[in-house]
């Protein structure tokens, strides 16, 4: 599932504690109403069941003597433990949001914030997991699965004593339900829909605890697409109809993972709890043991950069992201006091995944940008070099497409165009902008500026925009910059109102990258072409999807259509590498930087494994392997009273570097 956002992407980038959500609706009550709202009473089942009925296809139910013979159950549990022995449970971790959630749901309008990491993506249970080292599969909330003969249909045997943190047993019905909650109008998600409806044609429940999943056509990583599934709470979802939006609006579903929100803890626009759940039913499964330590996570609103770092200095937050240079180097320098004091620990930490898409993403249904030859000039003008030499102070490299770090699926001789004026000069007077202004900006025969809007939710990289607008007015190029906080940023994309924007998807650990999302026509127009693939010209443009180029060409749509359906893997690799050629070509995407690495400052109480993290986890508190040790603490802040001093430790951990 697409789950990334450019919310997300950011989060990687600035770091896990100053998570960017959502705000805008909010209010100025201290507890949501949970819903209180809507009184009416809703029950489903029906309605459910009758779906059911009218897709025997794709709902079947069979006995346990119906499973295939000779199935190769595996468990993933050979794989070494994931976090240390040593964690410690207990405590209080405290952070920081810049802006508060806009809802608590996870699918549906206004769901896709920075947040929903936290409720979904980083803290709750798939039926497996990607060992975060090796990548191959460990057990969650299944206890072992096969691949059928035909690699389109994963059997599963559920956990018996998988619960949702309300103590209801976790079953197939569960999983039957999802795939009607998926596809349901009722949760205003079209993506869902959609991907539920074309991407799997069977789910059969074989007893309480044992299901398989079919997808259309058999695929190399066929595993994924069924054990990287979470079921959703039939009990709970009961109620869903066409008010689904507002009645669990802020409702916290039963979870599958540790943490539940309470509603006391919710208090709108100021802050927001985690607490682990002390019935929590992994708590002693090899794998999850050692994570997921902390009693309490505890957010407090903070919507200024600066006044978090400060917090986090005054010892008031518990770590602080690195990643920006200017951190790293002169905010927290290695000669601070507190870090040569030992209060304070640095560590930077090289990791291997796929990178976020960081780039301009250029919106191809609006004027002018509709030409090649103005977004070849946009390519050439946009020094994104000199960003990583003087921001990043030559610690980020180049993207060369949104698809790197796919090892074989990566184009291996794919280049991002590099800065230079003459060839963009020579593209914009090539679509009629030749001669400039009395500002430098060029002008067409029409008096027409060659200007844009370069938008980006990303305030805390501003200067990164005032750098690319410096530079583009050399090639003629006016950006006019529009900094919008994340939740505004986010939402004009989505709406494609945008002219350019500053912007990265990040992507979740898999074997492939994802096209259809980004550049298939289904998710720029309504309907792109017509029967004779010519352009429709009523065609209007479809809102609150990924294409945020407005990307439609024909010869893409059919290649994305091959790659969906192919199951093997060196046509997949010809076919992906073909689709990042005319990408490319087309130039709607200007690649920016990636970050091999992630950096993190934390204070003395703030305790990792001795290896920090795992191969492939994408930032410091993604996996939850830290702990928060109270004694340490208490030592630790009567030493800064005292003037008491430890070792200092600034820890450089390159066993993954590439």
């Amino acid at each position: 599932m697409i789950k990334n956002t450019d919310m997300r992407g950011i989060c990687r980038l600035l770091g896990w504690l100053t998570v960017a959500l959502v705000l805008n609706g909010c209010g100025d009550s201290e507890t949501p109403a949970s819903g209180d709202a809507v009184t009416s009473t809703i029950d489903n089942s029906v309605e459910v069941q009758a779906f059911y009925d009218a897709n025997p296809d794709f709902f079947s139910f069979k006995t346990p003597a119906d499973l295939p013979e000779g199935l190769n159950w595996v468990s993933g549990d050979e794989f070494p433990e994931m976090g240390s022995p040593q964690a410690k449970k207990g405590g209080t971790e405290y952070r920081a949001l810049q802006d508060f959630p806009r809802t608590l749901r996870t699918v549906g309008p206004d769901s896709n914030g920075g947040f929903r990491t936290l409720l979904l993506d980083d803290t709750t249970l798939q039926l497996a997991h990607r060992h975060r080292d090796y990548f191959d599969y460990i057990p969650g909330l299944a206890e072992s699965w096969a691949v059928g003969e035909d690699r389109k249909t994963v059997y599963v045997k559920l956990d018996p004593a998988a619960r949702f943190s309300d103590g209801v047993p976790i079953t197939a019905d569960d999983y039957l339900f999802s795939f009607w909650f998926y596809r349901s109008p009722y949760i205003t998600a079209p993506w869902y829909n959609n991907y539920y409806s074309t991407m799997y044609t069977n789910i059969t429940r074989y007893d309480d605890y044992t299901i398989s999943v079919t997808i259309p056509e058999s695929k190399p990583d066929v595993e994924k697409w069924v054990l990287e599934l979470r079921p959703q709470p039939r009990h709970f979802f009961r109620e869903l109809g066409d008010d689904y939006v507002d009645r669990y609006q802020w409702r916290f579903a039963p979870t599958t993972g540790p943490y539940v929100i309470k509603p006391e803890d919710v208090k709108k626009g100021r802050s927001i709890a985690l607490t682990r759940n002390p019935e929590w039913w992994a708590q002693d499964k090899k794998h999850w043991r050692y994570r997921f330590n902390a009693d309490r996570i505890q957010f407090t609103v903070i919507r200024d950069t600066e006044k978090i770092f400060e917090a986090f200095r005054r010892g008031d937050l518990d770590q602080a992201s690195l990643n920006l240079s200017e951190y790293w180097y002169e905010k927290l320098p290695d000669t601070a006091p507190d870090v040569q004091a030992g209060y304070i620990h640095k560590s930077i930490f090289y990791n291997q995944r796929p990178r976020p898409s960081y780039g301009l993403w250029i919106n191809t249904s609006r004027p002018l940008l509709d030409n090649r030859d103005i977004r070849l000039g946009i390519q050439y003008a946009t020094h994104w070099q000199l960003v990583i030499d003087k921001f990043f102070r030559g610690d980020y490299g180049r993207l060369n497409t949104p698809h790197d770090g796919f090892g074989e699926f990566t184009h291996p001789t794919l280049r991002a165009r590099e800065y230079d004026i003459d060839l963009a000069l020579e593209h914009f007077a090539a679509a009629g902008f030749s001669r400039r202004g009395p500002d430098g900006i060029l002008l067409n025969d029409a008096g027409e500026k060659l200007a844009f809007t370069l938008s980006t939710g990303y305030q805390s990289l501003k200067d990164v925009m005032t750098i690319l607008k410096e530079e583009a007015a050399k090639a003629g190029l006016e950006f006019r910059i529009e900094v919008l906080d994340g939740t505004a940023g986010w939402k004009k994309v989505q709406e494609k109102q945008h002219d350019i924007h500053f912007s990265a998807f990040g992507v979740i650990l898999e074997m492939y990258p994802r096209f259809w999302e980004h550049y298939h026509s289904d998710n720029a127009y309504d309907r792109a072409f017509l029967e004779d693939g010519s352009i429709n010209p009523e065609r209007q443009l479809k809102t609150q999807t990924n294409n945020l180029e407005a990307f439609a060409v024909p010869e893409m749509d059919r290649m994305i259509d091959r790659y969906r359906r192919s199951a093997d893997t060196g046509e997949m690799i010809g076919l992906a590498h073909k689709m990042s050629e005319l990408h490319h070509d087309y130039a709607s995407f200007v690649p920016g930087f990636y970050q091999g690495f992630f950096r993190v400052g934390h204070w003395r109480w703030v305790r990792y494994p001795e290896y920090f993290t795992h191969k492939h986890a994408a930032g410091a508190g993604e996996l939850f392997v830290h702990w928060i040790d109270p004694a340490m603490k208490e030592e630790t802040l009567e030493a800064r009273k005292s003037g008491a001093t430890f070792e200092p430790v600034i820890t450089v951990y390159d066993q993954w570097k590439e």
